[in-house]
C-alpha cells in the first residue's frame, strides 16, 4: 500500500494522537496489559511510518537524478524522458523550468500525431502542477492572497484605520456687541451734528 507526502504526515499526527490518548486514559500505576500492548503497536507502527517517509525521500532523490540524466541527454532520449517524468510526477515531483522547456522542445518536434497528442497533454499537465505551486509559494508569504473566489483572488484584509481623538467643539461666537471692545465705534468717533436753534424773533414797540 502507497502513501503519499501529504498523508504519510496526516497518519503520523494520528498515530501521536492516539499514542497520547491511550497513554493517558489510565491513572499511571494501574495495570492494563492490553493498554501495553497498544503502545507498543503504535510505536511499531510510527517507526515504520518514519522508515517509509526515509524511503520515499531516497527514492525521490534517486528518480530525479535519473530524469535529470535523460533531460540532458534529450532529444535522443525522449521516450525515456517522458517515462521517467510520469513517474517523477507520481512521487510529489513539481516541474521545474527546465522539465516546462523540454517538454515544448519536444512538442516541436516531428512525431506522430498519437506521440504529439501524448507530449501535448503531458506538457498542460505540468504546466497546471507549476502554476499551482507557485500560488502556494506566494499565498504563503506575508501578505499573500490567502483565497480564490469565483476564479479570482482574493485581495487580502485591510486594516482598518485608527480612530482619531475627538475634536473638541468650538463655543458660538456671541452676536452682540462685546463689552470689553477697546475699538471706538464710528458713531463714536464721528457723533451726529446737530441742527442749528432759529434766531429768537424781534418784538417791535
Amino acid at each position: 500500500m502507497a502513501f503519499s507526502a501529504d498523508e504519510l504526515r496526516v497518519l503520523r499526527r494520528a498515530l501521536a494522537h492516539a499514542l497520547t490518548t491511550t497513554s493517558s486514559a489510565a491513572p499511571p500505576g494501574t495495570p492494563g496489559p492490553e493498554r501495553d500492548r497498544d503502545i507498543q503497536e503504535y510505536l511499531r507502527l510510527a517507526e515504520a511510518v518514519d522508515e517509509a517517509v526515509r524511503e520515499g525521500g531516497r527514492l525521490r532523490t534517486f528518480l530525479l537524478a535519473d530524469l535529470a540524466r535523460y533531460r540532458d541527454a534529450l532529444p535522443g532520449s525522449a521516450a525515456g524522458y517522458l517515462a521517467q517524468l510520469k513517474e517523477a510526477l507520481a512521487a510529489g515531483h513539481v516541474p521545474g523550468p527546465d522539465d516546462l522547456a523540454a517538454l515544448r522542445s519536444l512538442r516541436t518536434r516531428c512525431a506522430g500525431g498519437a506521440e504529439l497528442a501524448r507530449r501535448s497533454a503531458l506538457l498542460r499537465h505540468c504546466e497546471q502542477l507549476a502554476e499551482q505551486s507557485v500560488r502556494v509559494r506566494l499565498r504563503a508569504l506575508p501578505g499573500g492572497r490567502s483565497g480564490a473566489r469565483n476564479g479570482r483572488e482574493q485581495e487580502p484584509a485591510r486594516e482598518p484605520e485608527p480612530k482619531r481623538p475627538p475634536q473638541p467643539q468650538r463655543e458660538p461666537r456671541p452676536k452682540g456687541p462685546r463689552p470689553d471692545r477697546l475699538i471706538p465705534t464710528p458713531g463714536e468717533v464721528f457723533p451726529p451734528r446737530r441742527k442749528p436753534a432759529p434766531p429768537p424773533e424781534s418784538r417791535t414797540a
